[in-house]
């Protein structure tokens, strides 16, 4: 895989859409996949992708989307911050349509104008596992993992690669 290039949300939404029977048609070929062979492929691509990608040039998913943000992550962001659970819910958070905590509004009020966050090490554990391209099961995901596309540049490239192996109809 070449070195992964930081790309906008709305560069990658013109990809996407660009490719978008490819994509879909990969989403058909990894269905016949078997679940631990599509793990592998997705990890060696995700290990060798951000061999070249630094997050911090990025910050796409800190800029544009919320987390899902649990109970246990409610009360860790509250320690580093030294609040009340509560009083961080009602600054920061509110209930989504399927009944997740999720932020009032992006960018995470926790980016700071470096691109780092100022709550590192004791953010949500959904931004700690994001793209979610390293993790067991993406048969499950493969959904999700397509609109990721839309927002990080090492989704994107992870899923052209795959492209060129399981359905070679990308550009």
């Amino acid at each position: 895989m070449e070195a992964v290039r930081y790309k906008t949300p709305d560069e990658l939404k013109t990809l996407v859409k660009q490719n978008k029977k490819a994509f879909l048609l990969l989403l058909k070929n990894l269905k016949t996949v078997k679940p631990g062979t599509l793990d592998s492929h997705f990890h060696a691509l995700h290990e060798e992708a951000f061999n070249t990608f630094d997050c911090l040039d990025c910050a796409n998913c800190c800029q544009n989307i919320s987390p899902i943000v649990k109970e246990s992550d409610i009360d860790e962001m509250a320690r580093a911050l030294n609040s009340k659970p509560a009083l961080l819910i009602d600054r920061y958070l509110h209930i989504d349509d399927e009944r997740d905590y999720v932020f009032n509004l992006a960018p995470c009020p926790f980016l700071r104008s470096d691109r780092r966050c100022s709550i590192y090490g004791h953010h949500p554990k959904a931004c700690r596992e994001y793209p979610h391209t390293n993790r067991r099961k993406m048969h499950q995901i493969l959904q999700l993992t397509l609109k990721n596309c839309e927002i990080c540049p090492v989704v994107y490239a992870i899923v052209s690669k795959l492209c060129q192996v399981y359905n070679k109809q990308i550009h």
